[in-house]
């Protein structure tokens, strides 16, 4: 009898896709015919919407990699799409991620993330919290923009490596989808550069920022990024990657690979004109080397390094080149650039001298002058992140956060000198190197606040704090995935 017929599971899935196929088609033709040509767009736009939820909650992982490539590439969509929120959407992916982990939070070992580094990034959510009650009376509304970057973030990224990416496949994914997205960057801002930029891009320019991105008629490239400080650091940061891993224990190709990739980001760093993105590159490096504990090289590439500062700052050798002069004001004291920085630390430690706990989140930077535009200590750029944590947390604050930092970088390092294998090791390395040139440029500009780069610090303090895990992980665990 009929009812009694046993329908296979693999019949039934197909029974069940052909009836969602019909109906879809039946209101993708409907709506065609009623409302026209947008109607159907929205239908396939919502399913494809709907189909990215479903997996996603079966799966938080595919969550943080939409989260992680939407972060490259924000500073593009906030340029295309000047009048939407596309920020918002930042914010949706990394809470949903979350939403994800909890509905299926039975899958996940919690004892995984008592460590040090999400210790240390809920204290500073908790001391950022607190700045609600400064006294100094900014807006709470900018409290809680500059709480999105300065905090929260930092709070939600540490812990997913322990939950989430623990293998040495996830690592391994983590530091190509890093290579692939910095080198696209530099790709795209080659199209700058010899094509042009997009109408939005041009009116971003026009609103003001063409007077920091077009110096002497030549164009600060920007890339995907925010803005040319964020893209030269961030390539300069990657560029340190790509040559530790250049330099390890990989086969011939790969190490080929590594160093084109090196190449192509060092160029992307020359062409968006940022000057701090050199220091960024020459600290990577030397931790680097000073983390392989070769000081037979470190001696010799510090002859080097030093060599080449000599060029800079003693010769006028390269001046034709637009991007060898902005490095060469990089170390010029006598730079009205950097000498506007120092009358403005000047004027920020007057208007701080009994503000021990600073003057609250959101009263530095963008967000002071959007949303407390009638305090003069938030129309006073910082220009470095080191010294907006000071204005919004007071030497108090500021002396917690780097003191944090540093205990995480030398954290760090003391895992790597202890890990056996070569190949893992040059990954801690890399990553580590990476993060300590992130701390360093950040001194003279927002970096490490910043997207993508807040997003590969935090994630590479979290692999290297797994670093033992993936030490000691069965050999046919540590394949899973692909090898770098």
């Amino acid at each position: 009898m009929l009812n009694k017929l046993q329908i296979p599971i693999m019949d039934k899935k197909k029974i069940l896709f052909f009836l969602i196929s019909m109906s879809l088609s039946v209101l993708v033709a409907g709506s065609t015919y009623q409302f026209g040509i947008l109607a159907p767009l929205a239908v396939i736009a919502m399913a494809a919407v709907g189909t990215f939820i479903v997996a996603l909650f079966h799966n938080p992982r595919w969550a943080f990699w939409a989260y992680f490539a939407y972060c490259f590439v924000l500073g593009f969509l906030v340029k295309s799409f000047l009048n939407i929120p596309v920020g918002l959407a930042l914010d949706a992916m990394l809470l949903l991620t979350w939403c994800s982990i909890l509905v299926n939070m039975n899958k996940f070992n919690w004892q995984n993330i008592k460590n040090e580094h999400v210790i240390l990034s809920t204290i500073w959510f908790v001391i950022s919290v607190l700045e609600a009650l400064n006294p100094y009376g900014g807006s709470l509304t900018g409290w809680f923009n500059e709480l999105r970057f300065t905090a929260l973030n930092w709070l939600l990224i540490a812990p997913l490596a322990f939950l989430l990416f623990n293998r040495t496949g996830d690592l391994n994914r983590f530091i190509a989808f890093i290579l692939f997205f910095s080198c696209l960057a530099t790709l795209y801002g080659v199209k700058q550069i010899y094509f042009g930029v997009t109408s939005g891009e041009q009116q971003w320019l026009d609103a003001g920022n063409n007077v920091t991105h077009i110096l002497n008629g030549t164009l600060r490239v920007f890339s995907i990024y925010s803005d040319a400080g964020q893209f030269g650091a961030s390539q300069a940061i990657v560029a340190v990657i790509a040559m530790v891993l250049a330099m390890g224990p990989f086969g011939f190709t790969k190490r080929i690979i590594f160093g084109l990739v090196a190449l192509i980001c060092l160029y992307g760093m020359a062409i968006s004109g940022t000057r701090g993105a050199l220091f960024a590159l020459i600290s990577g490096v030397f931790f680097a080397l000073f983390l392989s504990k070769n000081f037979k090289i470190l001696i010799i590439g510090g002859a080097f390094a030093l060599s080449g500062l000599g060029v800079l700052k003693y010769t006028t050798i390269g001046n034709e080149s637009f991007q060898v002069r902005r490095l060469r004001s990089a170390l010029d004291p006598k730079d009205a650039s950097f000498n506007v920085r120092l009358d403005n630390q000047k004027k920020l430690k007057f208007l701080l001298r009994d503000e021990p706990f600073g003057a609250g989140l959101g009263m530095s930077g963008m967000n002071g002058t959007t949303y407390n535009a009638d305090k003069p200590i938030a129309n006073i750029q910082p220009d470095s992140y080191w010294v907006k944590v000071w204005v919004m947390y007071g030497v108090v604050g500021l002396f917690i956060w780097f003191a944090i930092n540093c205990y995480i970088i030398g954290k760090c390092s003391g895992i790597v000198w202890k890990l056996k294998d070569p190949k893992l090791k040059t990954k801690m390395i890399a990553l580590t190197s990476g993060t300590v040139g992130c701390f360093i440029c950040s001194y003279g500009n927002e970096i490490m606040n910043g997207m993508p780069s807040s997003v590969i610090m935090f994630m590479s303090w979290s692999f290297v704090f797994i670093a033992p895990w993936l030490d000691s992980e069965p050999k046919q665990i540590k394949t899973n995935g692909n090898d770098v």
